[in-house]
């Protein structure tokens, strides 16, 4: 018995092939159907096209990542109704092509954020990062987000201002995409005062009145997932704190206890990612997996190292502040539990989750955080620790 490994794949576009994930070792697919338009029904056919694809590779599709939600869903405005009649139907199609997970996210406009895709490491590869300073410097002095004073100290704007009067427009022009690339669609180009517009959409919807709108969302879908033999997990949020005046509303345990409560079926579970989660130092990750193991259905294993200032990147999977070693045990018991209750859901997938970029990949264009070598290098560590601690039992 081991944890079910799998591999972020961005379908048939993506520079890593199903072969590059077979030759990592992974036997499991995490995609979605991207080319399908946010808030459109996914037919049995274009699930079973790809479904197609990934089995001729001797391969399966273990995780959707993800059925996105309909922003008027998150907001319950306009066609709302709609757009959750169609991700009802989803999901009963996934059912019933066999697929049993789904990993979604409830975050008001951006999936995640980070002001720097290539922060570097002494080694030479790079990674993903969060700066305060400057993310202050977009919001202030670039996007200029009314009301976005109030958030910051005298000295925090001071810090963004200087750092702002030092870039180059070329440095301007990377920092404001670099934040905008986490918005659904990016890579088709947003102007700054497109991204304002949107942003202004959520102006009178605080933590409140979105936790209420998820639960209302999760009320509407459960049903039907539990008919269709499918697990919801929901991503908590990323960065897990409030930034652009959005609210979060799936950062801590207390948010993920409540949301348990709020629709109490199995089918409302949690996808349990250890970078976001892992970035408030309040988040014990190993007591989560342990009172919240039971309706974990996906994991991802990130590593984030925190400063002072809570700036973050991403670390090495070994190497951070996530115990990656007591999370990976915690994990194996959650497991091994299942097993010895005779539950279904014994295989817990997990992914590794956004390798640095080195060697050869530094050269290439590729989604941020999904190169091919250092999530190769990091599923190979994982795999190790995780059969160390098994064999040591």
């Amino acid at each position: 018995m081991k944890l079910e490994q799998t591999w972020r794949w961005y379908g048939p576009n993506d520079m890593v092939s199903l072969s590059h994930i077979k030759q990592a070792g992974a036997t499991g697919v995490v995609t979605a159907l991207h080319h399908i338009p946010n808030g459109e029904i996914w037919s049995e056919n274009e699930i079973r096209q790809r479904q197609k694809i990934i089995e001729e590779e001797g391969l399966v599709w273990s995780v959707v990542e993800s059925i996105p939600v309909h922003e008027d869903i998150k907001k319950r405005t306009h066609n709302f109704q709609i757009y959750i009649d169609n991700y009802r139907q989803s999901i009963i199609n996934l059912g019933k092509c066999g697929i049993d997970i789904v990993c979604y996210n409830f975050m008001p406009v951006l999936d995640w954020t980070r002001t720097n895709l290539d922060y570097p490491f002494e080694d030479g590869s790079t990674a993903l990062s969060f700066d305060f300073t400057e993310f202050a410097a977009f919001e202030l002095y670039l996007l200029k987000r009314q009301g976005s004073e109030d958030q910051y100290s005298t000295d925090q704007k001071l810090e963004a201002r200087n750092y702002f009067n030092q870039l180059s427009e070329t440095g301007k022009d990377r920092l404001a995409k670099n934040i905008i690339a986490g918005l659904p669609g990016a890579e088709e180009g947003y102007t700054l005062d497109q991204f304002q517009e949107v942003l202004n959409t959520y102006r009178d919807i605080d933590a409140n009145q979105l936790k209420s709108n998820l639960y209302s969302f999760l009320e509407a879908i459960i049903p039907a997932a539990e008919k269709s033999g499918v697990l919801m997990c929901i991503h908590p949020d990323d960065p897990p704190f409030s930034i652009l005046g959005l609210p979060r509303v799936v950062s801590t345990e207390a948010d993920i206890s409540a949301l348990y409560d709020a629709v109490k079926s199995p089918n409302n579970g949690l996808t349990f990612c250890t970078g976001s989660f892992g970035v408030l130092p309040k988040n014990d990750l190993i007591g989560m997996i342990r009172r919240l193991g039971n309706r974990i259905h996906f994991v991802h294993l990130r590593a984030t190292k925190r400063d002072d200032l809570g700036n973050f990147h991403e670390g090495n999977h070994l190497e951070s502040d996530v115990d990656m070693f007591e999370v990976m045990k915690a994990l194996v018991e959650e497991q091994e539990k299942r097993v010895k209750n005779g539950r279904s859901d014994i295989r817990i997938p997990f992914r590794p989750d956004h390798g640095h970029k080195m060697l050869d990949d530094l050269d290439k264009i590729t989604n941020p955080g999904y190169s091919a070598i250092g999530r190769l290098r990091a599923l190979a560590e994982l795999r190790g620790l995780e059969l160390g601690i098994r064999r040591s039992k």
